[in-house]
């Protein structure tokens, strides 16, 4: 069973977020990166975004790759106002399914724990 999941819908669009590269870390000390993925057509991953061995309570963080998104469909300027866009979340219990979605534009984002 898979146990993070996320997926991306472009507001601006009004379409999935597909092709955005996603970084999955744990953080402790350290970050330590647990995967990286590209999201598909659907603006979700194929794969499960955590192994299920390291899947562990405390805290993770998300990278979402949005500029390089953003600059293949719109014109935007050298520096976009949001490039990466990174939420960090606490897991504290690994029974659960833990969905964490991303609504985005090229100016603005929203995150919710999702079902």
């Amino acid at each position: 069973m898979t146990k993070l999941t996320t997926h991306v819908l472009d507001v601006y669009s009004g379409k999935p977020g597909k092709n955005i590269k996603v970084d999955i870390y744990y953080v402790s000390k350290n970050r330590i990166k647990l995967n990286s993925v590209v999201l598909n057509n659907d603006g979700r991953s194929e794969k499960s975004l955590v192994k299920e061995s390291d899947f562990k309570e405390g805290e993770y963080e998300m990278i979402f790759h949005i500029g390089d998104y953003y600059k293949e469909i719109i014109n935007l300027p050298k520096i976009p106002f949001l490039n990466e866009v990174v939420i960090r979340f606490g897991i504290s219990n690994t029974k659960e399914h833990y969905h964490v979605p991303l609504l985005v534009s090229p100016w603005s984002y929203s995150t919710y724990r999702g079902s």
